[in-house]
Parts: C-alpha cells; structure tokens; sequence
C-alpha cells in the first residue's frame, strides 16, 4: 500500500505541472474548426449528430451494465441464471444496431454524393503539390503563380521568437471569391502531396499521374489556413495552404492585376477554360475529368 501511494503521489506531481501550465501548450479543440462552406457544416452536423447517438448508446449499455451488476450481485443471495439462449434477445440485439446504422448510413451517403458533385462550377482552379511548395492555375482566367512558405527562417531555427502564424503563412495566397462553387483540380509533379483547408472542409491527395477533383463554396470573406497533409519529404512541414475569401469585386480586382498580359500569353501557352488539361483524357472545366493524367502540363 505504501509503495502505491508514492507511485500515486509521483504521478500527481508531475501532472499537476501539466494542468497549471496549459497556456503554454499548443492551441487545441475538442471539436471541428467553425465551417465556413455548405459542406463544413454539414459534415459537422453529421459528426454532431453521429457522436450524440455514439453518447447515447454507452450511457445506455453501461447504465444497464453498471446497475445489473450492482443490482444482483452475490453478496445480496442473487444466484445466476441457467440458459442457454434467448432468441427474443438475440433477434433485438440484430435488429436495433442494423437500424442505427441504417440510419447514420444514409445522411453519410448523400453527405459523400455531395462533396463529390463538381459539377456547375463557377471558376476551376488547378492544384499543383511539388517538393514543397504548391503551384496554382486559375482556369478561367490566366492567372498562375506558385505559393511558398513564408516564415522567417530565423524563426524555424529559433533564433527569433516565433510568429502568430508559424509555418502557416504564404508568400502568394489564393484568392477566391465568397458565394462561388470553385473546382479544384488537384494533381503533383514529384510524390504524393495533400491539400487540406480544415475551415473549408477540402482535403484531397494530390497524386502524381492522376487528377483528383473537389469543390468548395466559401459564404464568409476571411483567411482560411491549412497544409500538406501527406509526409512529402524533409520539408513536409514547411507546405502552408493560405486560401483569403473576398467579395466578388476584390477577386475581379485582383484578376486583372494579375492576369497575364497578351504578350505574355503568347510567350507562355497557358491552358485557357474551354482547353483540354490532358493530352490523353478530356478534362475542361465544365466538370467532367477523367482519372489519369500521365501528360500534364
């Protein structure tokens, strides 16, 4: 008993450091970030929704549990039962979980149909992961630069205190206007890479070879932030996604101070939104795309 207690006292005294000392820790959640697209919200009202039947269910059988043990134990003269099965029992047992489940199934399917459906698409974006940066298309209307990690690399060594946004903010962030479906086309030039925006609810692999589509629809202007998501490399950690929403007149804005001029078009061929992708598989911006893409460009 004494050496238990001194284990137990051990064990406090190095956890209660931990719990004084919570403002030093990483920020964290114990649910989804705030969505800010259709398919955010209802993926957390799905989660929401799935959880509470989960909840429900273990305060049931554990309550049920928990009082039949306590209810007829041994020292108040319970003698057990002598069966060997109850198909009354077993048929419930089968039949409520089936129906549980049924029920979960069938809002998760419509949910997945939907975050598939990429079709009437107001604008396409093209995704390109490379070791480690991402380099982004806008279909549409020109519009081509690559985005990199733009934290002080003094920071990263520790040399400087960190910042607000450590290894979260670009050099070139993607502008996308709020109330729009965009299409993302999301592919890679060297191994397998990720593109994930939590607050967006888009995470798709970018895969060397083949193009992997999603969409999204932002309702609130804002700076959304996410990362690479698949290990890449040395410098995994350092493939920031910064995505800022904005009216549909500060995107036109910034369209045309950033479109390529004619004489650039022609220096550079451009892919243009009524253009195929791929040499071998028809992918334009309408919606349709096949699943290899062995000749990007």
């Amino acid at each position: 008993m004494l050496r238990l207690n001194k284990v137990l006292t051990a064990s406090l005294s190095a956890l209660i450091p931990l719990a004084v000392a919570t403002p030093v820790h990483a920020e964290w959640g114990l649910n989804l970030p705030t969505p800010v697209t259709p398919i955010g919200e209802g993926i957390l009202g799905l989660h929401n929704m799935i959880l509470l039947i989960c909840t429900v269910i273990f305060i049931g059988v554990f309550s049920v549990m928990f009082y039949s043990l306590y209810a007829h134990r041994k020292s108040k003269g319970h003698k057990p039962s002598q069966f060997s099965h109850s198909t009354f029992a077993e048929v419930t047992w089968t039949v409520i979980p089936t129906l549980i489940l049924i029920g979960m199934a069938i809002p998760s399917t419509a949910m997945l149909i939907d975050m598939e459906d990429t079709s009437k698409a107001d604008m396409t974006v093209k995704i390109t992961g490379y070791q480690w940066k991402w380099h982004y298309d806008y279909l549409d209307s020109g519009v081509s630069f690559y985005s990199n990690l733009a934290t002080d690399r003094a920071e990263i060594l520790n040399e400087k205190e960190k910042g607000e946004n450590y290894l979260l903010e670009v050099d070139n962030e993607v502008v996308l206007p709020v109330g729009k479906k965009i299409r993302f086309l999301v592919t890679a030039d060297d191994v397998i890479h990720s593109w994930w925006v939590p607050q967006l609810a888009v995470k798709k692999d970018a895969i060397p070879g083949f193009i992997n589509e999603i969409w999204t629809r932002i309702d609130e202007p804002g700076i959304y932030r996410g990362q690479c998501t698949e290990l890449c490399g040395k410098d995994h950690g350092y493939m920031p996604v910064v995505v800022r929403a904005v009216s549909q007149e500060e995107f036109d804005a910034w369209v045309a101070e950033n479109a390529p001029t004619a004489e650039q078009s022609e220096a550079t061929p451009s892919v243009t939104g009524g253009e195929s992708l791929v040499a071998d598989n028809t992918i334009t911006t309408d919606g349709g795309a096949g699943q290899s893409a062995s000749a990007v460009r």
